[in-house]
């Protein structure tokens, strides 16, 4: 089976630094893709990406930013298209489910987090990158 030619194309990927977001970082730039691997953590995207550049001569970009926070994922946006000038994939991995005795025991301010996390912070880059792909800065 042919692999995917992603060559000089540019991923985003949030939760990038760990997990299932660094293994799917590692497959994108084994491919050919340049990546922008965020977390809160920039040390651990440091890290991933200094493993992906070494492994595979692509560039990766680390950036920290929380994925709930909409004026961090507004920065982080800039900061990508001034490093790469585009983005052509991105992927929404950032998220959270923690476990809790039982629903009625999920506070406001975890329910909050969560929905923070999951919805309004995937929404949020969604819509700024999906916006820029569709005035052909990347993407399909």
């Amino acid at each position: 089976m042919d692999q995917l030619n992603l060559k000089d194309k540019v991923v985003l990927i949030t939760g990038g630094s760990r997990g299932l977001g660094r293994a799917m970082a590692f497959g994108f730039g084994r491919n050919g893709a340049h990546v922008a691997i965020v977390s809160r953590k920039i040390d651990s995207c440091i890290s991933t990406a200094r493993e992906i550049e070494g492994a595979y001569g692509v560039k990766a970009f680390p950036f920290a930013a929380h994925a709930a926070e909409w004026t961090s994922m507004d920065n982080m946006v800039e900061a990508v298209y001034q490093e790469f000038g585009q983005v052509d994939v991105l992927v929404n991995n950032a998220g959270m489910s923690p476990l809790y005795p039982s629903l009625d025991k999920v506070s406001e301010e975890l329910f909050d987090k969560v929905i923070g996390v999951n919805l309004k912070g995937p929404f949020r880059l969604s819509a700024n990158i999906g916006t820029k792909m569709a005035e052909g800065d990347g993407g399909s």
